[in-house]
């Protein structure tokens, strides 16, 4: 917490810091604190294993919408997760909070604290990495204003190619033909669809159809900033709104939308010289709006036609007007689409998204969050000097439901004639009814409060040459959930202590004391220790001739235990479970009988903590006078003592089949390791009136399965030594021919040739042929192999910016190598009664057998062909252009003397492109609303 004089005082050093350039070749940038566990550093004495980025600068070149938006360009070992270990711990403030609830526009610096030194004062619920999300404050003198204001377009990427009604239809009856039934279609039938006479009587629905969608849709967003104080307080406030649409424009579509209005404010005071204090505030409303129509999940399973063809909208002036039951239908309905259209049906389908758009109504979902914190800082260098005490308490309501009008409503289902050579509506089937009760139905309440409280003491004081610094403190916080009977709750103390002499040898100690309810009593208490070291090199004499072109070189190395319960999925795993009502036992022939209790789990009193155990190596580097700067990290992270059911361990009598009853506990058992390295490259450079500056993070990944509970009976079934991510499925060895089966005299198969093991008799030319590992002539789950991995071997990121001027170019590139996917959503896999998307197209029939991309189309299920094998898997290797903006700062002799004191404008592009072999597939999302390109223009303006 600064006060006005801590802060002239930190100016203060900063300039003569930048001025000397000490021997250390310490500069400004390394002077920068950085927000650690429970207080900061200077980024020149971080001990490893942190990463930091400042949003301030970054958000002038960078705007954004989401906190976190592609930040693995800026900080190694992050790629959504921190060094993939699992959801990281989000602290806004220092107090858990979401990521999503505060915006770029807000933050000031985000710290990505990735090694167990660095989380260790967090206890438990950081052992996957913390993300500290630090928020603006007021430091400047007087009343500073500035408001933004931004105009943005979404549009889609790429929607799902399906096929329409005509050829649907063609290739379903194919694939009855396959499985030995009759057709469904006549030729008839196919060509009128084909013919697009009459889209009304032969329909072939398009969900992506410029006549239902938008080609883009808007985004809306401005924010005003208002900073200042004096001697006795700094005051920070953000007021920020935003509107989105949506794609579709039809219906209640129209109205669909997003709206986010946020009150973000904190002051903080000098009551004296030694007592300081802040207190935050924050509220957001957050309204979302949307159809009840189920429109984008329908869209990837609601066929074109069926045998019975739906009509999404029924013309009514294609009604016979002399039909006078049907005019009164007309007259009746309380849903007559723009006036022309009755809302169209079947007997097996009296809904659809189409007349559910129109007549079903609406939903809301509303969520409300409100944060409050405050703290007080004691400096009690009268008591001892350099000790200080700081206590932080926040309470957090966040409450949300879903508000909705539903109306039922009737559809009709129209029976055609060809009067004349002209179509022509002669009847009506009606199906259900109208009813608009106009009434909100409120559902799914839910409330959230987080109450959270924190106190330290802090040391910090130099010796000569010795320097230590230690905090000793106590944290805690608990979330109450609506529905969830036990609260999450975290409650730790801490001590960290930190030595240096003469800025060159480094020593620290992190740990935690943890407590835990998941666990039984005596069990529920445990230490965490860390110890870290690290060598400045660059202090050594000999390291004096370096000193031309070395700036600063830093080696450390950490190891610690963590202990931690988030992998202990609920609490009292460590209990028996008997059932109040187990099976009924007959004891003679009579009805005599009774019911007994039966076990459904063992208990395990001494089951503990699953231990988090890292050793890493660190290494940071300045050159050439801040030229170039490097962070780097090997890791090597072992959860040991994961929980499992050892079916394995125990005799096979603790569990029985009649009665369902088990004995067996949860044991700590399982473990994993996941290693790596990551770094960090920044570049900065001056070249006459240019300025670049530019970076390259990455990171390496792999990931062991060490020790597994398991009895398989091959060693490629083994999971122990395997990837924590291994991809399993079969080896495909392409298609079954005519070659491969033995026929009867009756045509029929029989069997197949020397070599040919099947999953069943269904099998038939045209179907996936696979490995048979253990050669018995079947394929079933033993044969299963490791295709790949579904995690990326390596991570990259890359940013550049480039001044001149007033002018400012920014770029944002991401990469991942190496991993594997399925492709196994509803587009790729088509059989049964699904929908046919473009892909069947390359199906195998006799005469394409040599060229064929597809298996065979049928009706059954999808146990021969569309299970998980190579023959489905694809690399996700991809790069990524997230972001391109161009800014121009307009000169600030424009403004002197004036009531405006400078002024921005920048133009950006996000999501841009996607460099991969399979970038189509990966950007066209089934089932779900598309992904989309935006482009932004926006202007900020200073007061």
């Amino acid at each position: 917490m600064n006060n006005p004089k801590t802060y002239k005082t930190n100016v203060l050093t900063l300039a003569m810091l930048a001025m000397s350039a000490t021997a250390l070749g310490q500069t400004v940038a390394d002077s920068t604190q950085v927000n650690v566990a429970f207080g900061s550093k200077a980024k020149s004495e971080l001990m490893g294993g942190v990463s930091a980025i400042d949003m301030v600068d970054l958000t002038r070149k960078n705007y954004n919408t989401y906190s976190l938006d592609a930040l693995q360009a800026y900080a190694g070992g992050y790629t959504g997760q921190l060094w993939n270990m699992g959801d990281a711990l989000v602290l806004v403030d220092g107090v858990p909070r979401d990521a999503n609830n505060v915006l770029p526009t807000e933050i000031e610096q985000i710290t990505f604290l990735k090694s167990a030194s660095a989380v260790a004062l967090y206890g438990s619920r950081a052992a996957k990495g913390a993300v500290l999300i630090t928020t603006k404050r007021g430091r400047t003198e007087g009343l500073h204003v500035s408001v933004r204001g931004n105009a943005g377009l979404f549009t889609p990427k790429e929607y799902p190619t399906y096929l329409g009604a005509a050829q649907y239809m063609s290739l379903y009856n194919e694939a009855l033909t396959n499985d030995g039934k009759s057709a469904a279609y006549t030729d008839e039938d196919i060509y009128n669809y084909a013919s697009g006479r009459n889209p009304y009587r032969y329909p072939s629905i398009d969900f992506f159809s410029k006549d239902y969608l938008k080609k883009a849709y808007t985004r809306y967003d401005g924010n005003a900033e208002f900073e200042g104080g004096g001697k006795f307080a700094h005051f920070y406030a953000n007021i920020g709104l935003y509107h989105v649409g949506d794609l579709i424009k039809f219906g209640e579509g129209k109205h669909n939308h997003t709206n986010r209005l946020n009150v973000r404010g904190n002051i903080d005071l000098r009551l004296n010289d030694w007592i300081t204090g802040w207190v935050d505030a924050n509220a957001t409303f957050y309204d979302q709006r949307g159809d009840r129509s189920n429109y984008w999940s329908q869209s990837a399973s609601m066929r074109p036609t069926s045998q019975y063809p739906l009509t999404p909208l029924i013309p009514i002036d294609l009604i016979n007007p002399d039909v006078q039951e049907m005019q009164k239908m007309i007259a009746n309905s309380n849903y007559v689409v723009d006036g022309k259209y009755m809302l169209g049906g079947t007997q097996s389908q009296q809904t659809n998204p189409f007349a559910a758009m129109y007549a079903a109504g609406y939903s809301t979902y509303t969520s409300r969050q409100l944060q409050f914190d405050a703290g007080i800082n004691f400096n009690l260098d009268k008591v001892l000097q350099g000790l200080s005490f700081k206590t932080h308490a926040a309470i957090d309501y966040a409450t949300s439901y879903n508000s909705s009008i539903q109306n039922d409503y009737s559809t009709y289902e129209p029976i055609w004639t060809n009067m004349n050579g002209k179509d022509e509506i002669i009847g009506l089937k009606k199906y259900g009814i109208d009813k608009h009760t106009g009434t909100k139905i409120v559902s799914g309440s839910k409330t959230i409060q987080t109450v959270f409280f924190s106190g330290q003491f802090d040391y910090n004081r130099q010796f000569g040459l010795h320097a230590v610094d230690a905090t000793l403190l106590a944290h805690g916080y608990q979330v109450t959930t609506t529905g969830e009977y036990h609260r999450t709750s975290n409650a730790n103390l801490g001590l960290n202590v930190d030595y240096n002499y003469d800025r060159r040898y480094y020593a620290n100690l992190a740990m935690a004391a943890i407590h835990s309810a998941k666990l039984a009593e005596g069990h529920r208490e445990a230490l965490s220790p860390v110890a870290t070291v690290a060598w400045r090199v660059s202090r050594e004499k000999w390291m004096k001739p370096t000193e031309s072109w070395l700036d600063d070189l830093k080696i450390n190395a950490s190891y610690g235990v963590i202990n931690e319960d988030l992998d202990i999925e609920k609490y009292y795993m460590y209990d028996d479970i008997f059932t109040a009502t187990g099976t009924w036992w007959g004891w003679s022939e009579s009805a005599n009988s009774m019911q007994t209790s039966d076990s459904q789990r063992g208990g395990n009193k001494d089951l503990g903590f699953v231990k988090r155990k890292e050793l890493r190596f660190g290494l940071d580097a300045s050159f050439g006078k801040g030229l170039v700067r490097l962070n780097a990290n090997y890791y090597n992270v072992k959860f040991d003592g994961l929980l499992i059911t050892p079916e394995t361990l125990y005799p096979s009598y603790f569990h029985t089949y009649w009665p369902v009853s088990t004995f067996m506990p949860y044991i700590n058992y399982n473990a994993q390791r996941r290693s790596g390295f990551d770094f960090t490259v920044d570049v900065h450079k001056q070249v006459g009136d240019v300025d670049l500056s530019g970076g390259i993070t990455g990171m390496t990944f792999s990931s062991k399965n060490t020790k597994v509970s398991e009895n398989v009976e091959y060693d490629w079934q083994k999971s122990q030594g395997a990837r924590i991510d291994a991809l399993r499925g079969y080896h495909c060895l392409g298609f079954i021919n005519e070659d491969d089966v033995v026929r009867g005299t009756d045509g029929a198969i029989t069997g197949y040739k020397d070599g040919i093991a099947v999953i069943n008799s269904n099998t038939k030319p045209g179907d996936l042929k696979y490995q048979d590992m253990n050669g018995d002539g079947l394929i079933d789950s033993r044969d299963q192999v490791v295709l790949g991995h579904w995690t990326p071997n390596f991570y990259l990121g890359v940013h550049f910016t480039t001044k001149y001027k007033g002018f400012t170019f920014f770029m944002n590139w991401t990469g991942n190598f190496g991993g594997m996917g399925v492709k196994d959503n509803s587009y790729m896999w088509c059989y049964g009664s699904r929908k046919y998307s473009d892909v069947v197209l390359g199906r195998w029939t006799p005469e394409t057998a040599t060229t064929a991309t597809y298996p065979r189309l049928t009706t059954e299920g999808g146990e021969l062909n569309f299970v998980t094998s190579d023959f489905w898997t694809y690399k996700t290797d991809a790069v990524r252009l997230n972001k391109v903006q161009l800014t121009y700062d307009l000169p600030e002799n424009l403004f002197q003397g004036k009531w405006v004191k400078g002024l921005s404008v920048y133009l950006s592009g996000s999501n841009l492109l996607t460099i991969s072999g399979e970038r189509k597939y990966m950007e066209t999302s089934v089932g779900s609303f598309p992904q989309t390109r935006f482009y932004n223009l926006g202007a900020k303006v200073n007061f």
